[in-house]
């Protein structure tokens, strides 16, 4: 009794698997276009989208590294002691602003000898030339073309130890932000020494490059939007302002830079940017779901539901945006698509639109 009884259970089971795989089979493929007795073809179940109408922006999209718009190494050009540091590190400092002074008691020196040199040289040609003046020539020519040449070589020494003194003090030469030292006051630094940095904030630049195919499109002023990591959802905007007038041979693409105006500095040197130029904007596009799209060899197809039957729709593909792409020719706002589906499809079956289960 027991084995009957278990025997009459495990048909009950398969019995019911079997339902239920056959519903699910009938859901997924197709469902009958009408009640069955008249033998009509099946109806292919299909999720329909309309064509939609929206504005649209033609962008192109890249990626750069943000860089300063100023961006120097100070290095001294004079070797020497450090006498003073007049600097804080990551300080803003103006420009011709004091940062370093050098020890220059060892070219004061030799200053002071140039410029006693030069007072010699010019007391010894005034006087030999007032001798001269009367037109007797009491003094040779020649000997007078000799004072003025030391006179020369006296004020050329003059300016050159007046120029080597002044760069015993390292002045900034643009406005910027101090980054960190790598000197201590009494260091002895020789020439072209990395001393620290000195970076342009108010602003930054972006370099991104552009497929060549893209040029025409490109033109100094153009709006860009830039995104990073270090500040997830906020957007920060710019211009480009230069085009390289040169196509790399090797990528095929030119080299675009644009400036970021960085008032609050949240932007920094170095970071990596995604960014979002717009070259143009329709205002009524037509767009279909991407998913929608059908390309075959060179071409591109649509099934467009016309009364419950799939007709294939030959389009043009525009620009693509959030999953959705742009319809150039071949359909209108009032055709609907088959979103879903089509890859079951041939021209002239009868469709049936269901609803898509929800995710």
């Amino acid at each position: 009794m027991t084995l009957r009884r278990t025997t009459y259970a495990l048909l009950l089971v398969l019995t019911a698997i079997s339902v239920m795989y056959a519903v699910k089979w009938i859901a997924l493929t197709s469902v009958p276009a009408s009640d069955g007795s008249t033998g009509s073809p099946l109806a292919t179940a299909v999720v329909l989208a309309p064509v939609t109408i929206d504005r649209m922006r033609h962008t192109i999209k890249a990626v750069g590294t943000l860089r300063a718009n100023e961006s120097i190494m100070i290095r001294p050009e004079v070797a020497g002691r450090i006498r003073q540091i007049w600097f804080e590190e990551g300080q803003a400092v103006e420009k011709d602003q004091l940062l370093i002074e050098l020890d220059d008691s060892e070219l004061q020196a030799e200053m002071a000898q140039a410029a006693a040199q030069l007072k010699v040289s010019r007391l010894t040609y005034e006087r030999l030339k007032q001798l001269d003046l009367d037109g007797k020539r009491y003094v040779p020519k020649q000997q007078l073309d000799e004072v003025a040449g030391a006179l020369q070589v006296s004020h050329a020494n003059h300016s050159l130890y007046a120029t080597r003194l002044s760069k015993t003090k390292i002045r900034a030469p643009f406005a910027g932000i101090t980054g960190i030292r790598r000197i201590s006051p009494g260091d002895y630094v020789g020439t072209g020494l990395d001393l620290v940095n000195l970076e342009d904030l108010a602003q930054l630049k972006i370099d991104f490059k552009v497929p060549e195919t893209l040029l025409r499109h490109l033109a100094p002023g153009q709006p860009i939007e830039l995104t990073t990591d270090a500040y997830p959802g906020d957007t920060f905007h710019g211009k480009v302002y230069v085009i390289d007038p040169q196509v790399d041979m090797t990528t095929r693409a030119v080299q675009v830079r644009a400036r970021i105006p960085n008032p609050q500095q949240r932007l920094r040197p170095g970071m990596f940017a995604q960014v979002l130029l717009t070259f143009g904007q329709v205002e009524r596009a037509l767009l279909i779901p991407e998913e929608a799209v059908m390309p075959k060899q060179d071409k591109t197809y649509v099934y467009v539901a016309q009364e419950g039957i799939a007709q294939e729709r030959e389009i043009t593909l525009g620009m693509r945006t959030r999953g959705f792409v742009q319809v150039l020719n071949g359909l209108t706002e009032q055709d609907t698509v088959v979103r879903v589906g089509h890859h079951k499809l041939r021209a002239g079956d009868p469709i049936l639109a269901v609803t898509e289960p929800a995710r």
